[in-house]
């Protein structure tokens, strides 16, 4: 499978990971399964931010609340590996539900698209560019 991002939101992001090298970053993607039309930084809460990610729950109610409301779908979410590589890590996996959404991870100056499609477990999605 493939998820259609395009070139311009994936440079803004992969930018964003390289300019914070002591934390990870995190946000929302937007747009439908197949296709990431938007991006939206969100602040990592996570008690050890250098370690983990945790998207502040206010910001993904506010972003659901919106898409009920006829704005754009949530279909996953966007977090750096400041120190590593954009494969999901075992805490990753730990937090994968199975729900089909779009992780996209970011490291060492790239990043990869993986979809959650089990309990514990991605796939990886190619990245395509519209």
């Amino acid at each position: 499978m493939s998820v259609t991002i395009s070139s311009e939101v994936l440079t803004q992001l992969v930018a964003a990971a390289n300019a914070s090298p002591d934390a990870e970053i995190c946000g929302l993607l937007f747009g439908t399964a197949g296709r990431i039309e938007a991006a939206e930084a969100c602040a990592n809460v996570a008690v050890n931010p250098a370690r983990t990610f945790e998207i502040d729950p206010k910001a993904l109610f506010v972003a659901h609340r919106r898409a009920r409301g006829g704005g754009p779908s949530v279909v996953g979410h966007y977090h750096s590996h400041p120190s590593g590589l954009p494969n999901p890590s075992p805490r990753d996996a730990a937090q994968a539900m199975g729900d089909g959404a779009v992780w996209l991870i970011l490291g060492g100056g790239a990043a990869r698209a993986w979809r959650s499609v089990a309990r514990g477990a991605f796939v990886e999605e190619t990245i395509d560019d519209p």
